[in-house]
Parts: structure tokens; sequence; C-alpha cells
């Protein structure tokens, strides 16, 4: 089940709340949220709910006795046994294929790749179950006494899927404590629906322009059509999982649970390690806590330690090389920037530093794109010119006028001018009566015509899950 279906809209969500909030009961609604969760999860595939179990399940004793035997052997075992049992879980169902294709194809053998599927949100709780874990070893929050707890917060539907990568310590006094009020539950609901509208709107438009010049025949590519194409790719990777994240953001609001922003408008970035720190932070900072600082952080062997996270940062997203180079990507420029590259922009104009950032990250989702690494060389000679088929066509002339209102939309939703401009009209108080029409009109004005919008284009809509849920 997806948040961008019409039976969630219509049917799961509506149930899930009415029931919900009929009985004040803490027990109670931690229970039903526990159930709705599990079937949430198990509409697709419900075999994949066992592993679910099972992690949390091991997890929950092996936390009992980090935290009683913290410090000494027993309770390093009880740890590590856990990260490694989790890590193993995770690496039979995403990483096993890889493994066994590549060592066949570099030694010759022919073991046979075991079919098997992917648990969807395997990577996001695992990492979930991984924090909580640590964090009880280090003594920064206390081991869940009640299994039952701790599995409402590993599969909490409202971020199971695709994050975002929530830890324990920051929601385990809501799981007992946790306020529900109508200002927070009216936020939820418009939150969510700004990120149904950039889910189905807006990613959903970008998909159907990225499917027109990317993965087709290059021969035929001009050069400011892979321009194009990829630049529709990044804005749907974009809107769809930061979309996703206003949803689950959302959501969390109406069940009274706060999560912490997962996307900070990383396009308006002027470097890499900024953009990382804008992109997907739930899973930066994880693995800035719990992988980079151990390994020694910018105190020792940064190099190998940068290295080692944005291996594994490329890998986490997919078993296959192009993630790896990705990622690895990412490893080189950050390097350079810390090495000259921060200190050289500083001396210019920011649109320098602003126009490196495009270009950096559009070169890399090429790689992020394409599993066929001839594929995304072919594409990137296409970009920079020596492969490509002219410099336009008619074709592109065409798509691009089209959509051309779409994209200036697109690019401003990418960027906080709008809510830039708000909270400058929220600071002048000659400006109160505007501040009161937008809030009480104008906003669910347009939340209800982003509602409608969305539903209308769901209807007759083929499923179209939220790209990171591959991940």
């Amino acid at each position: 089940m997806v948040f961008s279906s019409l039976f969630f809209l219509c049917i799961f969500l509506p149930i899930c709340l009415g029931l919900y909030y009929i009985n004040k009961n803490r027990t109670y609604r931690n229970w039903l949220l526990i159930i709705t969760s599990l079937i949430f999860y198990a509409w697709g595939e419900p075999v994949w709910i066992s592993i679910l179990l099972l992690s949390t399940g091991f997890s929950y004793f092996s936390a009992l006795l980090a935290e009683k035997y913290r410090g000494n052997v027993k309770g390093k075992i009880a740890l590590i046994a856990s990260i490694a049992g989790n890590l193993l879980i995770l690496g039979f169902f995403k990483y096993s294929g890889f493994l066994i294709d590549n060592i066949n194809g570099l030694i010759g053998t022919s073991i046979k790749v075991p079919e098997v599927g992917l648990p969807i949100g395997i990577s996001f709780y695992t990492f979930k179950i991984i924090s909580y874990i640590v964090d009880v070893y280090k003594g920064e929050t206390e081991a869940q006494k009640s299994p039952f707890k701790l599995l409402l917060y590993v599969s909490l539907f409202h971020q199971l899927m695709a994050g975002p990568i929530t830890r324990y310590k920051d929601i385990s006094e809501a799981i007992d404590n946790r306020v529900e009020t109508y200002q927070d539950f009216n936020y939820g609901v418009s939150r969510f629906i700004i990120g149904l509208g950039k889910k189905v709107i807006l990613a959903g438009t970008a998909g159907k322009i990225t499917d027109i010049f990317m993965g087709t025949d290059y021969t035929r590519l001009p050069l400011l059509g892979a321009w194009f194409g990829i630049l529709m790719f990044a804005l749907q990777l974009y809107f769809d999982f930061s979309g996703y994240s206003d949803m689950a953001l959302g959501l969390g609001s109406m069940f009274g649970f706060k999560y912490k922003e997962n996307f900070d408008y990383p396009y308006i970035s002027k470097s890499a390690g900024e953009f990382w720190r804008r992109w997907h932070i739930s899973l930066g900072s994880f693995f800035r806590d719990y992988v980079y600082i151990p390994l020694g952080g910018n105190r020792k062997f940064r190099i190998r330690n940068l290295f080692i996270v944005w291996g594994l940062t490329g890998l986490w997203h997919g078993a296959d090389w192009n993630f790896i180079i990705w990622g690895l990507y990412y490893f080189v420029l950050l390097v350079i920037e810390k090495a000259f590259l921060l200190k050289l922009f500083e001396k210019l104009p920011a649109i320098i530093s602003r126009l490196y950032l495009w270009v950096a990250v559009l070169v890399g989702w090429v790689f992020f794109y394409h599993n066929d690494i001839g594929q995304a060389f072919r594409f990137l000679g296409i970009m920079f010119g020596p492969g490509a088929n002219g410099i336009s066509s008619p074709e592109l002339s065409i798509h691009f006028w089209n959509n051309a209102v779409f994209l200036i939309i697109a690019l401003i939703g990418c960027t906080p001018v709008f809510s830039r401009i708000f909270k400058r009209l929220k600071e002048e108080g000659s400006k109160g009566k505007l501040i009161w029409f937008i809030e009480t009109y104008g906003k669910p004005a347009f939340n209800i015509a982003v509602l409608v919008l969305s539903v209308i284009f769901l209807v007759g809509q083929s499923f179209s899950p939220f790209m990171y849920f591959k991940f």
C-alpha cells in the first residue's frame, strides 16, 4: 500500500483516524497503530512481516542485554550480535545476488543466484533498529521494556517504507505521552497534502517527461535533450522522495508524533557538502553518527573515513555498481571541495557555486539512473558534446515549450521563496490582515485545490510506488 493511492486516501486513512480518535486511551491507540501498521505493510507481500518481526524481536532482547551489561564483554557481544544479525538479514535479501553475480564473473564460477525478493523498507527499518541498539548501549536512551512498544517504533506506517530514519530516542517520549492537538492535526493534514501534490502532480509529470529522453535510443538524443532529460529526472526524484517525507511528517503530526525534517531545499546548495546536509538528512546523520565519527571522523584517517562512508552510502541505495560509483563520485567531490574548491568559491559570485552544484548533482544523477555503466557514460558523452546528435531537435523544442510552465513551477518549488516571503510578511506588523487572510482562506483553498487535483491525477493512474521503495 502506498500513501498516494485512492484506497489509502479514501478508505485506509479515514478508517484509521476514525478508530484512533474514538478512544483516548493511550494503550488502545498504540495497539491500533501497531495493527494498522502491520496491515499496511502486509498489504502487498504479507510474508515480509516475518522479517520485520524477527529483526524487532531479536533486537529487543539484544538491547536489554546491552543495557544490563553495558561496558563489559557481554554488553559488547549483545551489541555486535544485534548489528551483525540485522546486517546479515539485510545483506541476504538485498546484496546476495549482487555478490554472487560478481563472484561468478570474477572467477568464472556458476553459483546459482538465490531468487529472493526485497522486503519493502528493509533498508530503512534496519538502520532504525541499529540506531536504537547503539544508542541503548551508549546510554543515550533506555531500552524499551515492552516488545510491543518497540514494535510500534519500528513498524509505524507513517515512516516504515521509506523513512525518515527516525531514532528511538527522538520519539520514545511520544510513544507513552504524546499529546494530539487540533493545531498539530491541522498542520499534519496540510503537510500531507503538500507531499501528495509533490508526488502525484510534480513528480508524476516530471517522470513522464524523463521517460521521453532517458532510457531510450541515445543515438538520436541531442545535447540539450540530455540536459533536459536529466534535469527532469532530478526534479522527479526530489519531488517523489521529499513528497514522501512530507506525507510521513504530516501523518506523524496527525497521530501526535513529531519527526525531524528530511529535506531542506537541497537544490539551493552551493556545494556537494551542503547538498548532503539538506538531502535525505536522516540518512546522512545516520552515517555521520554511526559510521564516520566512530571511525575517527575528522580527527584521524579523514580521507579513509570519507571513502568508507560514501562507498556505503552508494551501496545502501542499491546492489549495483552504478550506485557505488555514484557514492564514490561524491567522495571525490567532497575531497576536492575540502582541499581548495570551497575557498575558491568564497572569492567568486554565489551564482558560480550554485551553477557548479547543479552541474555536479546532475552528473551524479546520471549514474544513479543508469544501471548500465556503459549507458551512463554514453549519456555523459551526449551531455558534454562528443556523443550528441546535434545541439537541439524539433522534438525537444516541442516538449520544452509544452512543459515550460511546469518547469518554472517545479524549479520554484525547489526553493524556499514562498515560505520566506510568508515569513517576512509575518514579521511586518502592518501586514497582519494579509497574513490573517492567507492563513484563514488562502492556505485552506490552496490545500483543497492540490488535493482535488491530486485525486484527479490518481483516477485511472496505474500503480506508482515511491522511487525510494526499491532502496
